[in-house]
């Protein structure tokens, strides 16, 4: 199917599900994920009316970045996991880091985005899953990272985000995204900035609206397979 009809099927699936939670579709933001994926496709994508990216590595999204750098009110985030030694061009590449995991990636962000004279959004990936393979701080240590990052002029705590272990059945991730819902509540009183919740890929998009999702990150099912299978930290 073509991308558009793609997308035309995820829209009515987000509607659906919005119905069902009793939300307006206006909650719910799609990310199309175009990791792997050429320029072209990207450029595919926003002519369909596509304006929210999700890129997995820093490198990947450098080169294509030139080829789309007149797609001026287009948003590029970086959504797989940052090393340290990248932080200074990733601040100057994204409109958002949605990875952040821990004090030492944040403050090397934010040493960056002073440099730059930027107000760099975040999201503090969150590890609820067991695996090996997952990123993020851990429930426990979650309220002293917020607190660490908080003094940050330059970054601003937007929400929170997590990758469930993968399974075929959505409602496998449902508790997953119950929990992080309720560790983005418990942490509002303290870090009021905090309102997003970035969870749901293409496999359980649906049941992440149901229990809260505001950004939903979609890539097979918008733009096919991919050239390459993605690595074993994706976040899509």
């Amino acid at each position: 199917m073509s991308l558009a009809a793609n997308l035309a099927r995820i829209r009515e699936q987000i509607a659906n599900a919005c119905q069902r939670a009793n939300r307006p579709e206006s909650d719910v933001a799609l990310m199309a994920v175009s990791k792997m994926h050429p320029a072209e496709s990207i450029a595919e994508a926003y002519a369909a009316g596509l304006r929210l990216f999700g890129e997995n590595r820093v490198q990947e999204w450098q080169e294509k970045s030139a080829a789309l750098s007149h797609l001026s009110d287009a948003e590029f985030h970086l959504i797989g996991p940052l090393q340290s030694n990248k932080t200074a061009r990733a601040a100057e590449l994204f409109h958002a880091i949605d990875s952040v995991d821990s004090l030492k990636i944040a403050t090397r962000l934010e040493s960056a985005a002073q440099a730059l004279n930027k107000k760099l959004p975040i999201l503090v990936e969150v590890k609820l899953s067991h695996e090996e393979s997952k990123h993020g701080v851990s429930p426990a240590e979650l309220p002293a990272l917020l607190a660490a990052i908080a003094p940050l002029e330059s970054l601003i705590p937007t929400g929170l985000m997590t990758v469930p272990p993968w399974s075929e059945d959505a409602e496998v991730a449902r508790p997953y995204f119950r929990e992080l819902r309720r560790l983005r509540d418990a942490s509002l009183a303290t870090c009021p900035t905090l309102a997003k919740l970035s969870m749901g890929m293409s496999n359980d998009f649906a049941v992440a609206i149901e229990e809260g999702s505001t950004c939903i990150r979609i890539g097979t099912a918008l733009f096919g397979r991919r050239q390459y299978p993605p690595a074993a930290d994706s976040a899509e």
